[in-house]
């Protein structure tokens, strides 16, 4: 396994202790730090492995169906918490999941066909701006905070529907060739 799978891998491993350290008392008054900590060098990971991939032609194909597996298991596993919390509303969250699922549903039909269907710069900026939003929530520090937690969480939900709009328009032969 060469070192982007494995980053992806310490990404997917990485969940569960984020998740025990959001939704519970363990570390005390820094748990959400600590979960905060993981989730931020789990985010890091994503950018990591994929440059390393990238420059190195590392590229597999366990790679590209984890990388963006262990994506949407992080952000999934990190604004299900948020709704624990009462940071996100459960509706924002549902449609943001959905989301996932119709593209890996596409991806699904896409590959059964011979299609490879490459990230899209709306889906990137779509992760970007969900990841920079779930860090502002976890750190919770009031103020002017809670007005840019506002703004990303809509920025987020607006990226996720343009992206899964862009996405389906780009790709909609998926649909004819896929017998649907």
């Amino acid at each position: 396994m060469n070192l982007p799978n494995k980053l992806t891998v310490l990404r997917v491993l990485m969940i569960p202790f984020f998740v025990v350290f959001m939704l519970t008392d363990l570390g005390g008054a820094s748990g959400k730090w600590i979960a905060l900590a993981i989730f931020i060098i789990a985010s890091l990971t994503d950018l990591l492995d994929g440059k390393i991939a990238r420059k190195y032609n590392l590229v597999t194909n366990f790679g590209k169906f984890m990388d963006p597996l262990a994506d949407k298991l992080l952000v999934s596993a990190a604004m299900i918490c948020l709704i624990e919390n009462g940071k996100l509303a459960a509706w924002i969250v549902i449609i943001i999941i959905s989301r996932e699922f119709i593209i890996s549903g596409f991806r699904l039909v896409a590959s059964d066909n011979g299609i490879v269907i490459a990230a899209s710069y709306w889906g990137k900026f779509k992760t970007t701006f969900q990841m920079l939003m779930i860090v502002v929530l976890i750190m919770d520090l009031g103020g002017i905070f809670d007005t840019i937690g506002t703004v990303l969480i809509w920025v987020s939900l607006a990226l996720t529907i343009i992206s899964l709009v862009d996405y389906i328009a780009k790709n909609k032969e998926v649909l004819t060739r896929g017998g649907m």
